[in-house]
């Protein structure tokens, strides 16, 4: 993962979901007694070579120059530094068995490579240029086509490439003509230890310092027009206005950093909700708040009432797993991964569209529904309970050995003819 480092804060820039499901599942293939190094891009000079963050698990800083000011976008340019870099990594550690490689630029820097060494490589891609492009929010930037052709070339040269979800394989078959026989599905999790429904949702806004009496709906994540944040200011304005006595009852948190692929974007996004919040007259009701550490973050969720995931497209939606395994409904939008990690009717609701007047309905009907609610919260940690980092690392071990198996049975074959 080269655009994007485990060791950020998730929420903040390009920190997501990916991060958390890198350094999960890196946590559990090495308690099954299998090293991990990870590799991504020093953001600064000064990061050292190398960072345990867990036993048999090490983050490796590939140095590049510029250090400063690279997007996602720029992450091609420096791919000859970055695998200089890893040479020079692989002098003091040794070799690997396999690759696998987080998103398309670490699938092009895996796939160079695995071309020089025949390390097999396999691939996640945790989001695509074609399903994004397909779904845009009003005024978001499309990915640009080097992005698609990118990804088709991982696609054709990768072992394996791993889906979060059936419907996110379905979509690399029939988009960018993966062989079905090369792709998999390995489900992620969550931390089912750290996200539970602890003391409760009254102690959680306790230490919090949240109205105990206040019905709170809480969006999480980075704070970007895919995201969908405006979704949510636009559905509380929708339900204020059609019961102005709820403007005193209902507070909704905006929990997550800018990001944006240019610096403007990025400070121009946080601006942009903060007075659409204003214009539409519910400025008092929404409160923006910066991302959460990881182990604050279970309390956040344990303290709403209702968690939303207005995303536009989600190749799966950890934090919809994650509010749920703290006992939180989650409404989501009907696309993508949500449709899996979200149980519609019994964990949370599942909405078509991004119509805030849609959502205003729905929540309109939780909050007349109490009794609902709870039903849709016991709902909620038993789904979560299915989705654990244990079962996605057993599937990613048998997708790895398969690779590692046929890589060396290609390369007895090519020794055979060779002779």
């Amino acid at each position: 993962m080269l655009h994007t480092s485990p060791l950020d804060q998730a929420g903040i820039g390009d920190a997501g979901g990916m991060n958390t499901y890198v350094i999960e599942s890196a946590k559990k293939l090495s308690a099954a007694g299998n090293e991990v190094d990870i590799f991504t891009r020093a953001a600064s000079a000064e990061l050292p070579d190398v960072v345990e963050i867990a036993p048999g698990v090490r983050v490796n800083h590939l140095h590049a120059k510029p250090y400063n000011g690279v997007s996602k976008n720029d992450i091609p340019a420096l791919q000859d530094q970055f695998i200089s870099e890893f040479y020079r990594h692989t002098k003091q550690s040794g070799n690997y068995d396999l690759i696998h490689s987080h998103y398309w630029t670490s699938g092009t820097f895996a796939k160079q490579i695995s071309r020089e060494t025949s390390i097999p490589f396999v691939h996640t891609f945790h989001t695509t240029a074609k399903v994004k492009n397909s779904s845009l929010a009003d005024g978001e930037r499309p990915e640009p086509l080097s992005r698609s052709i990118g990804e088709e070339k991982v696609v054709n040269e990768a072992a394996a490439i791993i889906a979060n979800t059936d419907s996110e394989a379905a979509g690399l078959v029939s988009l960018y003509g993966a062989c079905p026989d090369r792709v998999f599905v390995a489900t992620p999790g969550v931390n089912l230890t750290q996200f539970q429904p602890g003391p409760g949702r009254l102690v959680a806004r306790e230490i919090l310092g949240l109205d105990p009496n206040k019905f709170i709906l809480m969006f999480v994540g980075r704070v970007q027009p895919h995201k969908g944040p405006d979704v949510l200011i636009r559905a509380v304005a929708e339900l204020i206005a059609h019961n102005p006595n709820l403007r005193s009852k209902v507070t909704a948190l905006i929990i997550g950093g800018i990001s944006g692929e240019e610096k403007s974007d990025r400070i121009d996004q946080l601006d942009r909700l903060k007075n659409l919040a204003t214009w539409l007259g519910v400025g008092d009701v929404v409160r923006f708040l910066p991302p959460a550490p990881r182990d604050e973050l279970p309390n956040w969720y344990r303290a709403a009432d209702v968690v939303c995931v207005p995303s536009y497209s989600e190749s799966f939606g950890l934090v919809a797993l994650e509010a749920q395994a703290c006992g939180k409904p989650v409404l989501a939008t009907a696309v993508g991964g949500l449709r899996t990690a979200v149980s519609d009717g019994f964990s949370g609701v599942l909405i078509d569209g991004h119509d805030p007047k849609a959502w205003s309905a729905v929540l309109l009907r939780l909050l007349a529904q109490p009794e609902r609610l709870l039903t849709l919260s016991k709902g909620a940690i038993l789904h979560a309970s299915q989705f654990g980092w244990d079962q996605t690392s057993t599937a990613l071990l048998e997708v790895y050995h398969k690779a590692i198996r046929e890589s060396q049975q290609l390369r007895l074959k090519a020794a055979v003819s060779f002779d």
